[in-house]
């Protein structure tokens, strides 16, 4: 080892020299891959985040899809096919039953109303001619014939070396519940609107309502003082009289509409027999039809029937319905009765021979200010204020009617 030692020292001087730069040269080497390990460290772990980034936003993009129900696809502009990417849409049908398919074959699961308006914008977009899609449509939900309405937004997302649209991405939603209250809306509208037209005609039609039977009152009041035969003025006292019962009519029936929303929930219950009730309403009209064209007359198929009730609101609404059967009818019979209870309930009806109603009327009818014959006197308030009681009540009301041949107006109410 010595002899080694000195050997170095004695005989190659070059050798320690040569021995440093090995070193340091090995050093060097050693630094620089170290720093490019710690570089290559660091673009690992900048890959890294960003692929947690990627996850992350691939979740979240996930999610939004779920929560908003959307199917997101894309169409290849010239093979003209089309794909789906994700569906996170409910009861989607047969749209995407195939990942990648003709786009012919998405115009056959589209409503035959719509095809040709989607293929039109289809094809503009996947052209050029436009840059963004925008369509709302039926869809067939497999072959049951029920249809689901969805609506579609896509834009161009490549082009080839020309400049042509290549790639065309979109998103689909369902959207029937949108359509539902559009269509809940339009319908309120149509109400608002027909109810507000009603409302007009009625108040148009108050002035000769009420003034007609006030002519009548007044002209006659005027005459009688200069009439001398005893015949002539019983004539004219009863002409006043009928007369003033259609105003006292008329009035009550504003009354009552007014009243009616107020007191929907005040009931006044009491025990009562409610035959000699109604029997009292029929006796009521005896003088307002003429017994030569039409009878006036009560079925009861018991002589006692006891029920607990707000008497005042079925008075009400028999005495409307008995009023209504009396206009409407020239010739034949009005019959008012009940049938035997059933269970805890009892029908009240109210038959007659009058003109009919047709069926496209039968529900209206119970609206307010609804007159079906604008040429017979009346508020059309008469069967909405039965309606309202008989709602009331915890009841229900309708008719059965024939055009031409009569109705039969019934009103169903808890016997307690």
């Amino acid at each position: 080892m010595y002899s080694l030692l000195l050997y170095t020292q004695t005989e190659n001087k070059y050798l320690i020299p040569m021995l440093w730069a090995i070193g340091i040269v090995f050093l060097i080497a050693l630094i620089i891959m170290l720093l490019l390990q710690r570089r290559a460290g660091g673009r690992l772990k900048r890959e890294l985040r960003d692929l947690d980034k990627v996850k992350q936003n691939s979740i979240e993009y996930e999610f939004v899809l779920k929560a908003m129900h959307l199917c997101t696809w894309h169409i290849d502009c010239k093979s003209r096919t089309i794909g789906v990417d994700a569906d996170f849409r409910d009861d989607r049908g047969d749209l995407v039953s195939i990942p990648e398919v003709p786009i012919e074959q998405l115009f056959s699961l589209i409503d035959k109303s719509d095809a040709q308006r989607v293929r039109i914008s289809l094809e503009s977009i996947c052209s050029g001619e436009s840059f963004s899609y925008h369509e709302t449509y039926r869809v067939l939900a497999g072959k049951s014939g029920m249809t689901y309405w969805e609506e579609s937004f896509g834009t161009i997302s490549s082009r080839d070396e020309n400049g042509n649209p290549a790639r065309v991405v979109g998103t689909s939603i369902r959207i029937d519940a949108q359509k539902e209250m559009e269509a809940s809306l339009i319908a309120a509208r149509n109400k608002a609107e027909e109810s507000d037209r009603l409302k007009t005609a009625f108040l148009a039609n108050m002035g000769h309502e009420i003034r007609t039977p006030l002519n009548a009152i007044v002209g006659f009041a005027d005459l009688l003082p200069v009439v001398e035969s005893e015949e002539d003025r019983n004539q004219l006292i009863s002409e006043i009289q009928k007369n003033n019962y259609k105003l006292l009519s008329i009035i009550d029936g504003l009354v009552s509409m007014s009243k009616v929303e107020a007191e929907a929930k005040s009931l006044v219950k009491q025990q009562i027999n409610l035959v000699p009730v109604l029997q009292q309403i029929v006796d009521s009209f005896s003088g307002m039809v003429d017994p030569q064209s039409v009878i006036l007359a009560a079925q009861f198929p018991i002589t006692e029937l006891m029920v607990t009730t707000d008497i005042d609101k079925v008075k009400e609404i028999v005495t409307n319905l008995v009023q209504n059967a009396v206009k409407f009818t020239a010739q034949g019979s009005i019959t008012v009765g009940f049938d035997m209870p059933q269970g805890d309930k009892i029908m009240l009806w109210v038959l007659d021979t009058g003109k009919g109603i047709a069926e496209a009327d039968q529900q209206r009818i119970f609206e307010r200010f609804v007159k079906v014959d604008e040429y017979i006197p009346g508020t059309g308030l008469g069967l909405s204020v039965a309606k309202s009681h008989a709602e009331s009540l915890g009841g229900a009301i309708g008719v059965d009617s024939i055009l031409g041949e009569g109705s039969r107006f019934w009103v169903e109410i808890p016997m307690r």
